[in-house]
């Protein structure tokens, strides 16, 4: 039996470059060998809020879920309107401020941080969350 080389159709194809783990359908980054956990990629950056932030956070969310627990008990009681819409605006006054709280906490750390490392895309990032906070 003759042994031949395989031709280029025949050969094994070229592995399809890795794909990012959190997001399948986006090829890794090439150009950051140590993507990962801390490369300062969108996908991997973390908040690094002190205990006491994340706590005052936590709290604040957790007393907002029961509000909105107690909105859904007074639909389905059939609370008078006016009374379910002043806890709406109630609720949102609690979210407006959880997201005050966590924006002044991104601007001193998050943001100032990385305009010292010299990436000003950040304030074009904060520029459209703030438009979306303030819709």
């Amino acid at each position: 039996m003759e042994t031949r080389p395989k031709s280029t159709q025949e050969q094994a194809p070229e592995q399809a470059p890795e794909r990012h783990p959190e997001h399948p359908d986006q090829p890794e980054h090439p150009d950051q060998p140590e993507h990962g956990a801390g490369c300062g990629c969108p996908d991997h950056r973390k908040s690094h809020h002190s205990e006491k932030t994340k706590t005052s956070l936590v709290s604040r969310l957790n007393r907002i879920e029961g509000q909105v627990r107690g909105i859904k008990g007074m639909i389905e009681k059939d609370t008078y309107c006016d009374d379910v819409l002043n806890q709406l605006s109630s609720i949102q006054s609690a979210l407006n401020g959880v997201g005050k709280l966590l924006l002044e906490h991104h601007m001193k750390s998050c943001v100032a941080e990385r305009l010292q490392e010299g990436d000003s895309a950040v304030i074009d990032e904060l520029m459209v969350t703030m438009n979306k906070l303030i819709r």
